[in-house]
């Protein structure tokens, strides 16, 4: 499985934006896919998943009510869009795949997650 994250940028402080993950190698509807994020110095966290189908998604409480994640099966990709964006949202985001707990939406292990796109939100 390759997870190729895109989208990232310099914001200002309640602005939108919207990051991509291209999907490639295995069957895109067999994965759970996921958000991470890690702020300078500080553990990676755990943000957002979507189900295989795409009817049950997870957010966490960091990035509930402004954040989304959706997919796209037709080509493959992973979408989280960011509303409202804040300085504490400022952190490297890569998206992840798993295909062996698909029951369990947030549940943080997933067999791959891929090299991450920076988001700075300035003030």
């Amino acid at each position: 499985v390759q997870l190729q994250a895109s989208g990232g940028g310099t914001v200002r402080t309640g602005d939108s934006l919207r990051l991509s993950c291209l999907f490639s190698g295995r069957t895109f509807s067999d994965y759970r896919m996921g958000w991470f994020r890690q702020a300078p110095g500080k553990y990676l966290e755990f943000i957002a998943a979507i189900s295989k189908s795409g009817e049950r998604t997870w957010l966490g409480d960091s990035v509930k009510g402004r954040f989304t994640i959706t997919r796209d099966g037709a080509n493959n990709i992973v979408y989280l869009h960011l509303n409202n964006l804040r300085r504490e949202d400022t952190a490297v985001y890569s998206c992840a795949a798993d295909s062996l707990l698909t029951d369990y939406l947030n549940v943080y292990e997933f067999e791959y997650r891929g090299r991450g796109t920076l988001v700075t939100v300035s003030s």
